[in-house]
């Protein structure tokens, strides 16, 4: 069977071998089995945030059906403390803390993919990350064997990424999150466009089913949220992080490009609007290609029905040629990329 059907790119040829553990102990069982035999191998989540090679995978995919989520005793700050399994679907995560009045993931709505995959990539929105509610990873290094739970400040989060992104080998087991019982409230909103949605100015807290609702509705306008009548979700999300540049870079840009600069003296810019000024279109594809840019934003790539990882590749490659020359930004990739060149 092709790993296109457990991706929402629906891009990528078979393994030569797909497991399927939906235990913590089978899915440690099997980690440790896979490694002991030396091939080449592959964790795989909700797939949401990766790009296969169209030959597939020479080796075994651990595809990380673990499900669960356990409330923890309520530490000294006042913070109610999940241990999550590392295949509970995220939304599904967040949609339990909504219901059960936790503060601090609300804005983390509509993401798809896995709660194991989701500090790897440091995922954020709307003026969340997860790296402010995360406690712990309970971590396998692949190389060392070792099992232990990482904290937070172990694993070099930062902008969409982190060590186990970054390079450290290993598997997720299961995440430890800190949540703030609010009494229904969510966190303050922290987002321009957030507040703007609810008619609140930013600092405001609302009710967490009101704020997931906003969020859920402004991914769904995006094509960001996974829907089967949606041929804008056929998606990795995102597919260019922002671009973060010095000072003086940004200085040379466009008066009326976005930017948002940093502590650090730094200067985060919008992909989006680089990819439109470059002359990038909604709907843009190139020719006979059935991979195109989405017809809501230009920060989405999507399979418009049959695409290829090979003509993902050609596409996200013409793009970073556009933004390159146009403004001397090299956009950088947000998805894993499997066998895949961009």
């Amino acid at each position: 069977m092709p790993l296109s059907d457990y991706t929402t790119l629906r891009v990528g040829g078979p393994a030569d071998q797909l497991l399927e553990p939906t235990t913590p102990g089978d899915l440690v069982s099997t980690a440790q089995r896979v490694w002991d035999d030396g091939g080449a191998w592959l964790v795989l989540g909700g797939g949401s945030n990766v790009v296969l090679a169209d030959s597939g995978f020479g080796g075994s995919v651990i595809r990380v059906l673990t499900r669960g989520i356990e409330q923890l005793p309520t530490d000294d700050d006042g913070r109610t403390h999940l241990r999550v399994q590392a295949g509970e679907p995220w939304d599904d995560l967040v949609a339990y803390t909504v219901d059960s009045g936790l503060a601090g993931i609300e804005a983390l709505s509509g993401i798809p993919g896995s709660t194991g995959a989701a500090p790897i990539q440091n995922i954020g929105a709307y003026g969340q990350e997860i790296a402010a509610s995360l406690v712990a990873v309970d971590f396998i290094d692949a190389v060392t064997g070792e099992r232990a739970w990482l904290g937070a400040d172990e694993l070099g989060l930062a902008y969409r990424t982190s060590e186990l992104k970054a390079g450290r080998r290993g598997l997720v087991v299961a995440v430890e999150l800190a949540l703030q019982k609010t009494g229904g409230l969510s966190a303050p909103i922290a987002f321009p466009q957030l507040a703007s949605a609810l008619g609140v100015e930013l600092g405001a807290r609302l009710p967490l089913a009101d704020v997931r609702a906003a969020v859920l509705a402004l991914r769904a306008s995006k094509g960001m949220l996974l829907d089967p009548d949606d041929p804008d979700s056929v998606s990795v999300g995102s597919f260019f992080t922002n671009p973060i540049v010095s000072a003086d870079f940004a200085r040379g840009l466009p008066k009326d490009a976005p930017r948002w600069p940093s502590d650090e003296g730094t200067v985060k810019l919008s992909a989006a609007w680089l990819i439109e000024r470059s002359g990038i279109t909604r709907g843009f594809r190139l020719p006979g290609s059935r991979i195109a840019v989405s017809s809501k934003h230009t920060l989405a790539i999507v399979n418009t029905g049959g695409g290829t990882a090979t003509e993902v590749g050609e596409l996200a490659r013409y793009i970073q040629t556009r933004v390159l020359t146009g403004f001397g930004v090299i956009l950088q990739p947000e998805p894993v990329l499997v066998g895949v060149e961009v």
